[in-house]
């Protein structure tokens, strides 16, 4: 990618030149102590990670949603599985995990508290960025706050190069970047668009979800040189994944910028757990990476995996990472334990792909992901579904407008190394009323997020 390389070298010579290049400066930590333990199979701490209790104020308030008549003496136990979380290796409660973060904290307490910028990186955040890099097999990496933060910095240095290089006016149309989004791309990309629109220093295309026909023909359509391609790895509402092969071909073919967000990807799959793009065999031909460590990781968090100059120029002109303060030390030290747990315990990936399968044979419903979409419909539909799961014993959200167009709610269940082959049975048994016969025949608007 000659040319991006150039745009990025060309706008770090301009913040050089007027002294706005940042670099963080790791405040120096004893080193954290040797490898946990890891296990060959769960442990009861697992459990800890999908059974949950509500209060009886909680259950009755989600039970009434809707507008539904509640009897007062309804008896529910609050006792419940979790089926609508995110922590599908289950390492949020594992024991390497908790001790690394107490360990930590009573060494620290949270540790410097500022902006990664001011004071707030130390060698604990250097550490897990090297493991980061080396996990998603890039040049260098960056911590974030939040993933959504880390999506919103990577847009906002994108669109400072427009306005970079074209010094002290704003970008004309044809120098601006232009931005071709899948139709259904998380709100933090979404946001981050956005801004740069208002910006004028991006022009958007948004292409049908999934649809490199479309993709092509906006591509082929399009005389701005600057192209960027952003897509979710793993669609958070509809479990499916981005058509990597066609991305890389037309990669190839227009010799775009391919940036993902592999937050739902990330230590679920590929063989080492380096995501969606390692599951592909296509890990060479992502530019730019961006993922979360609150999902898969069990903790908090969000990184950008890229080049050195990418990592320059975002640190220095990404906003949401400047002007956030840094993780806290516990936390960065659970995440660089969970990483190291994900490695070591294996099996925990073998776990959540046999339940797919499980899911998949006990519903016939054809399933790609540990995200499972059960479209009910209409929003009345959907609470109603959630309330009968609900007293069966099961936490399942149901997702409706905007997080989805209207009329394709759903029931979004998530699957995870936790669970129970008995879980997932019970599950089904309760789901069977919303079940559709042939998945293949649900039907839905899909419309853009933007």
């Amino acid at each position: 990618m000659a040319q991006w390389d150039a745009l990025v070298d060309a706008a770090l010579a301009r913040l050089e030149a007027r002294s706005l290049l940042r670099a963080t400066r790791p405040i120096a930590l004893a080193p954290q102590p040797a490898a946990p333990e890891t296990f060959a199979g769960p442990g009861p701490w697992d459990r800890a990670a999908v059974e949950i209790r509500l209060d009886s104020h909680t259950l009755l308030q989600w039970l009434a949603e809707g507008g539904e008549t509640v009897e007062q003496e309804e008896k529910l136990d609050g006792n419940l599985i979790l089926f609508s979380g995110n922590d599908y290796m289950g390492l949020s409660s594992h024991p390497a995990v908790r001790e690394a973060a107490v360990k930590a904290a009573q060494e620290y307490g949270m540790g410097p508290r500022g902006s990664a910028l001011i004071c707030g990186y130390t060698t604990y955040h250097k550490l897990v960025e090297e493991s980061l890099a080396e996990l998603k097999k890039k040049e260098d990496c960056l911590l974030c706050p939040t993933g959504f933060s880390a999506n919103m910095a990577v847009m906002t240095a994108l669109g400072s190069i427009s306005s970079l290089l074209a010094v002290g006016r704003k970008p004309a149309e044809d120098e601006r970047i232009a931005i071709f989004s899948d139709a259904l791309n998380h709100a933090s990309i979404i946001d981050g668009i956005r801004l740069l629109e208002r910006q004028q220093e991006a022009s958007v295309f948004v292409y049908k979800h999934c649809d490199m026909f479309h993709l092509d023909f906006l591509l082929s359509s399009c005389p701005m040189e600057k192209k960027v391609v952003v897509t979710d790895s793993l669609f958070s509402m509809d479990g499916d994944f981005a058509p990597f092969p066609e991305l890389v071909e037309l990669r190839r073919k227009y010799g775009f910028l391919l940036v993902i967000d592999d937050a739902h990807g990330t230590l679920v799959c590929g063989e080492n757990g380096g995501g969606v793009a390692e599951l592909f065999e296509c890990e060479n031909d992502i530019d730019i990476s961006v993922g979360t460590l609150s999902k898969a990781a069990g903790c908090q968090g969000g990184f950008i995996a890229c080049s050195t100059r990418w990592k320059s120029l975002i640190q220095s002109r990404g906003r949401s990472f400047i002007f956030s303060t840094a993780l806290p030390v516990p936390v960065v030290a659970s995440v660089h334990a969970a990483l190291y747990v994900s490695r070591k315990e294996r099996w925990r990936r073998l776990v959540v792909w046999r339940h797919v399968q499980y899911f998949a044979t006990l519903t016939k419903v054809d399933i790609t992901s540990p995200i499972i979409s059960i479209v009910v419909g209409s929003e009345e539909a959907a609470l109603r579904a959630g309330r009968h799961l609900l007293r069966s014993g099961f936490h399942v959200t149901p997702i409706r407008p905007p997080t989805v167009p209207p009329n394709s709610c759903r029931l979004r269940i998530t699957l995870s190394a936790s669970h129970s082959t008995d879980d997932i049975k019970r599950l089904v048994d309760a789901l069977t009323p919303w079940l559709p016969d042939k998945y293949a025949e649900q039907s839905y608007a899909t419309v853009s997020k933007l």
